[in-house]
């Protein structure tokens, strides 16, 4: 079974900084083979016998956090599940336009209608929000980085943790 693994928080600002090649060696190490890292920012893709996603998850943050001696947060999907969460992008226009400033965010647990209606009142610029199954889609038109819709206030409103992948890397790690 082929799985996709985005951590969060890791390699970014130069905190908690976990070299691609150790994460990969630490993969194989666990038993998953065909390890690959894409980008610096703690995108992973692995084989493994057919397991539950949750397990995986903790399996692979017990790891890193034993290994390197930081917390992360793994947000893991089959190939299918990945494959359906491209499908069901509500920003298909903009993220063929301008897919740098689309993002999808896999979160750790389920995201409930009641709290996207909380986070998109909160929204102060032209962003927009949609929800999918354990993802919430973004659009930034005028950008991220001076944007008020932060990954803090984003899991604060959904009550749930959240790693955001433009919509480049979404399509790199389908590949």
């Amino acid at each position: 079974m082929h799985y996709i693994a985005l951590l969060r928080a890791i390699n970014v600002g130069g905190n908690s900084t976990v070299k691609m090649a150790e994460l990969r060696a630490l993969g194989e190490s666990l038993g998953f083979t065909g390890v690959a890292t894409l980008l610096q920012s703690g995108n992973l893709t692995f084989e493994a016998g057919e397991a539950a996603v949750p397990d995986l998850e903790q399996r692979w943050e017990q790891a890193v956090a034993e290994s390197f001696g930081v917390p992360a947060a793994f947000m893991i999907r089959t190939a299918s599940e990945w494959q359906a969460l491209i499908a069901a992008n509500p920003f298909r226009d903009e993220a063929e336009e301008d897919p740098a400033h689309v993002l999808a965010l896999p979160s750790k647990g389920v995201i409930a209608g009641p709290a996207v209606a909380s986070l998109r009142a909160v929204i102060q610029g032209r962003e927009r929000i949609a929800a999918g199954e354990r993802c919430l889609y973004a659009h930034y038109p005028d950008g991220i980085g001076r944007s008020k819709l932060t990954t803090k206030l984003i899991e604060r409103h959904l009550g749930t943790s959240v790693t955001g992948r433009n919509w480049n890397t979404v399509l790199k790690l389908a590949e």
